[in-house]
């Protein structure tokens, strides 16, 4: 069995505890309304300092945001975070994101996410009946500082953007990962 096989098979059989552990964190996550005011405040400061997130709120069908997601690691690790899918400035669902990894790694961090999706197709696998893992489906394209500088609504022509934004923390680390977007009830 190659290393990758073996890697592949070890994460797998990490998931189904990562989302028992996302289910509890589920539970003592914020309430609705906190949930929310805080991804509503966090869409409003990226758009204020990323003009390329700004720009691509003219055309974006929805955003996906998770304003705080944490991650912690030494050797397996795991995320969770909560966010809220804003369509036309209204609340269109509540989404998990919960991940798990292992490798060489070790740290804890917090961050931001935010996926703007540019079509309806897009969209609509966000809500495919096994949930949306990233890496798979439509096309993600992550959105750094210096690639945020140089795009234009003109040369945007991917499936979905993704910005992550307020990192807080250190996690350092080389190894396999795997990571779920599902719809939730709040």
């Amino acid at each position: 069995m190659s290393v990758l096989s073996l890697k592949t098979l070890l994460l797998a059989a990490l998931m189904p505890a990562v989302l028992l552990a996302s289910a509890q964190a589920r539970e003592l996550g914020p309430s609705k309304a906190e949930l929310e005011r805080t991804s509503k405040a966090a869409l409003q400061q990226l758009e204020a300092t990323a003009p390329a997130a700004r720009a691509l709120k003219a055309n974006a069908v929805a955003v996906l945001v998770f304003p705080s997601i944490k991650k912690a690691g030494v050797g397996v690790g795991g995320q969770y975070g909560e966010g809220v899918l804003w369509r036309n400035g209204k609340v269109a669902g509540y989404y998990s994101n919960a991940g798990a990894s292992y490798g060489l790694q070790i740290g804890v961090q917090k961050y931001g996410y935010a996926m703007y999706f540019m079509s309806e197709a897009a969209l609509a696998a966000l809500d495919t009946a096994e949930g949306f893992e990233i890496g798979v489906g439509p096309s993600v394209v992550l959105v750094d500082e210096g690639m945020a500088k140089q795009k234009t609504t003109t040369t945007m022509k991917d499936d979905i953007y993704a910005f992550i934004f307020s990192q807080k923390g250190l996690m350092a680390g080389l190894g396999l990962q795997g990571n779920k977007l599902t719809r939730i009830e709040k």
